[in-house]
C-alpha cells in the first residue's frame, strides 16, 4: 500500500476524531428549564473520562468536508495509546479499505492487498500522537474541561442509554491540532451519559464555505473498559 501523507492523514483523523467529535436519537421531551447545568455536567464528565481505560468507536462523515478524506472508521482504543480497527478512505477518486494497528508508538497499515506495513515513525509524529486519545491530561477529559459557553439542550436516548445533549461553539483555533482543516466555524454537540457522565456520542457541523461543501463528523462510543487486546501484526 502506498505510504502517502494523504492516506496517513486521513487514517489518523479517523482515530483522533475520537477526542473531539462530539444526530439525535429520540428526545424525552423534557423542558430545558429542568435540565442540569451544562458546565457542571462537563466537569463531571471530564472526571469520569479520566478513569477510562479502553473504548470502542464508530466514525462517519456526512457531506464533503475539505481535507477530510476518511468516510468511515471503527475500532478500539486504549489509554496507553494503542489502537486497532478499519477505515474507508477516499484516495484519488477511489474508496480504499485500510486496517490499522497502533502499538508501542509504531503504526501499521494494511490496504486491500498485501500485508501490514509500518509507517515511518517521523511521519506519524508529524501528524498526530495517538497516545493522547485517552490520556487524562491531554485527551477527552481535557477537552471536556475546556469547553466554553455550553448549553444543555435536551435529554435523549443514545444506544439505549439516557444522555444529556450539550450544544457549544468551539473557541477559534481550538480544533486545529485535533482536526486539521475543520476551520473555526464548526459547531458541536456532545451527548453525555446521565448515569455514567461518559461521552456517548458527538457531532461537529461544518458549514459550506468556498470549495468546502460542508458536512458533519459523527462519532459514537461504546464498550468503555471492555477487554481489548492489541498486538503488533
Amino acid at each position: 500500500m502506498p505510504r502517502t501523507p494523504r492516506v496517513w492523514t486521513a487514517l489518523l483523523l479517523a482515530v483522533t476524531l475520537v477526542l473531539t467529535s462530539c444526530t439525535k436519537d429520540s428526545s424525552s421531551g423534557q423542558s430545558s428549564a429542568n435540565l442540569p447545568d451544562a458546565t457542571q455536567l462537563l466537569v463531571a464528565s471530564a472526571a469520569a473520562m479520566k478513569d477510562v481505560k479502553t473504548a470502542q468507536f464508530t466514525l462517519d462523515i456526512e457531506g464533503k468536508i475539505a481535507d477530510l478524506t476518511v468516510q468511515h472508521a471503527e475500532g478500539s482504543l486504549t489509554r496507553a495509546g494503542e489502537a486497532k480497527g478499519t477505515a474507508r478512505v477516499e484516495q484519488f477518486g477511489q474508496t480504499v479499505e485500510v486496517q490499522f494497528v497502533i502499538i508501542d508508538k509504531k503504526v501499521y497499515l494494511k490496504g486491500p492487498t498485501g500485508g501490514f506495513q509500518q509507517v515511518p515513525a517521523a511521519l506519524a509524529a508529524s501528524v498526530y500522537d495517538p497516545s493522547a486519545i485517552l490520556d487524562p491530561d491531554r485527551g477527552v477529559a481535557k477537552l471536556l474541561a475546556g469547553i466554553k459557553d455550553p448549553k444543555t439542550e435536551a435529554k435523549e436516548s443514545v444506544g439505549g442509554q439516557d444522555a444529556y445533549r450539550i450544544g457549544f461553539t468551539p473557541a477559534p483555533g481550538a480544533l486545529d491540532a485535533l482536526i486539521p482543516g475543520i476551520g473555526d466555524k464548526a459547531t458541536g454537540k456532545l451527548w453525555l451519559g446521565v448515569d455514567s457522565k461518559r461521552l456517548l456520542k458527538g457531532e461537529f457541523t461544518v458549514p459550506a464555505s468556498g470549495s468546502n461543501k460542508g458536512g458533519k463528523v459523527i462519532i459514537t462510543f461504546s464498550g468503555y473498559d471492555s477487554p481489548v487486546t492489541i498486538k503488533a501484526p
